[in-house]
């Protein structure tokens, strides 16, 4: 009867749980690719949180709510999702027009394909894989407004640093800013006996190629540091109750009419 109520009164809990980070600038939900529907977000001290199932697969929903151009920087367990670089807001990233909704479905491979984004144990993830297991467990969001461009009376070259400004500074309306650089292949062994130590928690695979067409485009940053930046935090529904951030649901007692057997003698 416990886990009847248990199934019963958590999904109660769930339904007034958001389905999305709502942020300033954009909003970020992560939706299960089998069903299409956001994961609930669960708020606790301040922090957003998600449950995840191994062998889940999951994307990346960004809705961009300004009336501009947006970039966003998109980083899952510490690595960016376009380069596989060890993240920074600096990197490369999405751009979105204004209003516009994009799903990021997994790690970026070229222009028309990613590798698909699933939970999965900590040792399997493509951080660990790639020797940086420690960030497991979080997605980010870096994001930037834009500098309005600059018109001239007549047509100039922009400055050398101009142009590398441009050339660093490019994100991708659908895809990649710049020439993706290969992730460490060598794992060292400390990074090994680190990624064993975090078994117990999830991290995100390195899943099947999956279609996704991409384009380049320019954009110039008006900060150097993100506007807004967005974070959510991913874990088992087990290990999420026990840190107490999703509440174990108390089992309510009724007195039973019927609980069996012959009239007694009162004592």
């Amino acid at each position: 009867m416990k886990r009847t109520v248990l199934r019963l009164l958590l999904p109660l809990l769930a339904a007034l749980a958001p389905q999305a980070f709502a942020g300033q600038l954009a909003s970020l939900a992560i939706v299960d690719q089998q069903t299409g529907e956001p994961l609930q977000i669960w708020r606790h001290g301040g922090h957003n949180y998600v449950v995840g199932q191994p062998g889940q697969r999951y994307a990346l929903r960004v809705t961009n709510k300004t009336g501009a151009r947006l970039l966003s920087v998109m980083a899952v367990d510490g690595v960016n999702v376009i380069t596989g670089a060890t993240a920074s807001p600096a990197q490369s990233g999405y751009v979105l027009e204004s209003g516009q909704q994009e799903t990021i479905a997994g790690w970026r491979k070229n222009m028309h394909e990613v590798a698909a984004f699933y939970f999965t144990n900590v040792s399997d993830s493509y951080a660990a894989r790639t020797g940086r297991a420690h960030q497991a467990g979080v997605i980010g969001a870096a994001l930037y407004l834009e500098t309005p461009p600059v018109h001239y009376d007549a047509p100039m070259a922009p400055p050398m640093a101009e142009a590398q400004s441009s050339a660093r500074d490019a994100g991708a309306a659908h895809g990649t800013a710049a020439a993706p650089v290969s992730a460490p292949r060598a794992v060292a062994r400390e990074e090994g006996a680190r990624s064993r130590r975090y078994d117990s928690k999830l991290g995100t695979g390195h899943g099947e190629r999956l279609g996704s067409a991409s384009s380049m485009t320019e954009f110039r940053r008006a900060s150097t540091r993100p506007s807004e930046t967005l974070v959510v935090y991913y874990d088992s529904l087990a290990n999420l109750r026990a840190r107490g951030i999703i509440p174990r649901v108390p089992v309510v007692r009724r007195p039973a009419p019927f609980p069996g057997g012959f009239v007694p003698d009162p004592s």
